[in-house]
């Protein structure tokens, strides 16, 4: 059966969802749909999302870059490569290269805060700068990998060698935040090309950065322009094209988790597969073999500043409830305090009595993304939001609950959480093993929640944390690093010619 070209979409026209379901076309979707347009159909949640032909040429040529540069990459070497990283690595590095960057970025900030935008990972610091730096020149002394001969079956007469290489073209999504910009490039160490679009925040400091150290950096080592290639396009459309593009050899999507969960879907749909980095959040868990200054100091240092891996929800087991709430909180307010700002607790419902009733009677100022706000210091919170992140600007927000068990607590993250980042705090050994055998996370620890990061863990700039909201992940841990972007090909030696089967 030959397919027939979409050309208009008319109001309440039937759309099969998932093969089970159906949507219906809404009036602003039939107006706005022309001929050459696409329409992207996701089943989880379902949804019918219009992607217009201008955007998904822009996708498409994009993608066909990564697809010729990947082409030629095979006969790129190690070294030219390393100069790559080299010369994007001090072009960012020199202060006259980068003043139009700065300059790009302080509009972006500028205008991302007069739209009431959260602008916390927006703006490139000093030291958001220096960590770009840091991690280019770590991919230059970093091996490749490709060729690398990972295993060798060895045979009468003949001989089977399992070959690192690269993957393909790998896309990125992500949220505005420059440096996932220099950490995304991380995939050409393996070998392979990279197309991204960020998020519409970052455009302006995105489009400085091509022009005027990426570009030059990959010209001046000699590699094919469409290595890593900008999907310019402020449009989520652009995105959607890009995902449902089967030519992908991995989609890589960070974000907000419903956005996250949309691409994902979209990916998946055309056959590609998916590494997902969108709702965050750490819970810590204190029993009463917690020691009390310990706890302080752990919940302050997960708190310095609001990106996934920061503390979100914490729970403290009944016995000893009082005290170690009051060295939690003690921990809140220093966070608070070393950002001149006020902190926001939020408590399982029913447990507010272990809490001071100051805290909920208090009137405070809460510095949001869209500017500040007078609120109770304290409120409560359902017993089934244990789960929620909370986005918050300058003042360090968490969840408060108190469990029976450590077990209980385990329970409610495994069921409540996007089972990305667990710690506990106890001086008990048994209580580790138990911890680390029953909580389903793929980053465990005793301390403080920050240490989730590929690059300040494992010395290598990370293109994304994974968390398991969606199950566990095959064959690599959660942090997702460029020299975990390959594939095996197999490559036989025959050394008797006469072997037939």
């Amino acid at each position: 059966m030959e397919p027939i070209a979409l050309k208009s979409l008319s109001p309440g026209m039937p759309i099969v969802v998932g093969g089970d379901r159906v949507l219906h076309v809404d009036d602003d979707l039939a107006s706005a749909f022309a001929p050459g347009d696409s329409l992207v159909v996701v089943a989880d949640p379902p949804a019918l999302l219009h992607v217009p032909a201008g955007e998904r040429e822009r996708a498409t040529a994009a993608v066909d870059r990564g697809v010729e540069a990947f082409a030629q990459l095979g006969a790129v070497s190690d070294q030219a490569i390393t100069a790559f990283y080299v010369g994007f690595a001090d072009r960012l590095a020199d202060d006259e290269v980068f003043a139009p960057i700065a300059a790009a970025n302080a509009a972006d900030v500028e205008e991302a805060t007069a739209r009431g935008r959260s602008t916390t990972r927006l703006v490139l610091s000093d030291r958001m700068r220096a960590d770009m730096v840091a991690g280019l020149r770590s991919w230059a002394t970093m091996a490749s990998g490709r060729g690398q001969v990972v295993d060798t079956i060895d045979h009468d007469g003949w001989d089977v060698d399992l070959v690192r290489d690269g993957l393909g073209v790998v896309a990125f999504v992500f949220e505005g935040r420059p440096n996932v910009f220099a950490d995304a490039t991380g995939v050409l160490r393996s070998g392979n090309a990279v197309v991204f679009r960020i998020g519409s925040d970052a455009l302006g400091t995105a489009r400085a950065l091509v022009e005027g150290a990426l570009a030059p950096a990959l010209a001046a080592a000699g590699l094919p322009p469409g290595a890593v290639t900008l999907l310019d396009s402020a449009s989520h459309a652009a995105a959607w094209a890009m995902f449902s593009d089967p030519r992908l050899g991995l989609a890589v999507a960070r974000g907000s988790g419903a956005a996250v969960a949309q691409l994902g879907a979209i990916a998946r749909a055309a056959g590609n597969p998916v590494s997902l980095h969108g709702t965050g959040g750490a819970w810590i868990v204190a029993t009463t073999a917690a020691d009390p200054d310990r706890l302080e100091d752990v919940v302050a240092s997960s708190l310095d500043r609001k990106v996934c891996n920061t503390l979100n929800t914490m729970v403290v087991t009944a016995d000893e409830a009082p005290m170690m709430i009051s060295r939690v909180l003690a921990g809140l307010e220093r966070a608070a305090a070393d950002r001149g700002a006020a902190p926001k607790l939020h408590v399982r419902d029913g447990d507010q009595h272990h809490v001071p009733a100051h805290w909920f009677g208090d009137r405070v100022t809460i510095r949001r993304a869209d500017g500040d706000h007078v609120e109770p210091r304290a409120e409560t919170i359902s017993g089934s939001e244990l789960g929620r992140e909370w986005e918050w600007e300058d003042s360090p927000e968490i969840t408060l609950a108190v469990a029976d068990t450590m077990t209980q607590a385990v329970e409610w993250f495994n069921t409540q959480s996007p089972r990305f980042v667990a710690s506990l705090v106890s001086e008990d050994t048994a209580e580790h093993e138990q911890f680390f055998a029953t909580v389903d996370a793929p980053f465990v620890g005793d301390g403080f929640t920050r240490w989730v990061d590929g690059q300040y863990a494992l010395d290598k700039p990370e293109l994304g944390l994974s968390n398991w909201q969606g199950g566990r992940l095959f064959g690599r841990p959660g942090i997702l690093s460029g020299d975990s972007v390959h594939t095996l090909r197999m490559r036989v030696h025959q050394s008797d010619p006469t072997i037939a089967r």
